[in-house]
């Protein structure tokens, strides 16, 4: 029996285990993973994330999704950051590698990190929809009722629907407050649920939704879990640049588990 030591941290109520394989290499199954995220034997969170070393840089992120599948995590690179610092990787900048590529961060004075993100170079209309890539696939709906939606029943239909069952997507409904602020709701794939925030999913949203003038764009973000705010540059048509997600992370517990 592996007992293994674990950190719980949140971004905006999306949750994450943080294992530190920085100071001490860890290996986990994926059946291991599976169960440390599970509410009934596990910890119960939206996914895991293990730190490690990589050459030239402060470290790499591996997300795992509560069913085991990787992908990119905005809201779990952030936490990453704030766990790196906790482990006395110290920035002021942060440079790491996830699934899609490099990534830098900074914290604030106010404990937000901005994360950059991917840049985006085509938004697909899908009929009065759209689909982005900002790390990860990402179906946006707009709507005028989103705080009505049922969620899980709309997104698990179009997760599900025959031109993505194979291979997922994310589907975010969102609702355009003004030009410069929206609310939005997110079915996650791999979570096979509603989830109180989605880093990845906000990022979309607010580069479908805004009002988008070319250049500086600054969006104001509000979601079940709480509040966050994206920044890019507009460069073009569908040319999207140096694109931050921004909001809170933190701790929550730490604690031990025994793993078979």
């Amino acid at each position: 029996m592996q007992e293994l030591t674990f950190y719980k941290y949140q971004g905006t109520g999306n949750d994450f285990v943080m294992i530190d394989a920085v100071t001490n290499p860890v290996e986990l199954s994926l059946e291991q993973i599976r169960k440390l995220c599970s509410k009934g034997f596990g910890v119960a969170t939206d996914g895991l994330i293990i730190l490690k070393k990589a050459a030239g840089l402060d470290f790499e992120m591996d997300y795992y999704n509560a069913d085991g599948s990787q992908s990119m995590c905005g809201n779990g690179g952030r936490c990453a950051v704030k766990f790196a610092k906790q482990i006395g990787i110290m920035g002021p900048t942060y440079h790491f590698k996830a699934i899609d590529g490099l990534h830098e961060a900074t914290i604030e004075e106010n404990g937000w990190v901005n994360l950059k993100m991917k840049d985006v170079s085509q938004v697909k209309t899908y009929g009065t929809d759209f689909i982005l890539n900002t790390g990860s696939p990402h179906y946006v709906v707009l709507t005028d009722n989103v705080k009505e939606l049922n969620v899980v029943e709309e997104g698990r239909k179009i997760r599900n629907s025959d031109p993505f069952k194979a291979e997922g997507i994310n589907v975010n409904f969102v609702q355009t407050v003004n030009d410069t602020s929206i609310f939005v709701r997110t079915y996650e794939r791999g979570v096979e649920n509603e989830t109180l925030s989605c880093g990845t999913g906000v990022t979309a949203a607010s580069i479908v939704a805004a009002h988008n003038d070319r250049g500086f764009n600054r969006i104001e973000v509000e979601t079940l879990g709480g509040k966050l705010a994206v920044e890019f540059d507009r460069t073009s048509e569908e040319h999207f640049e140096n694109i931050l997600l921004c909001g809170p992370a933190q701790l929550v517990f730490e604690g031990k588990i025994k793993l078979p």
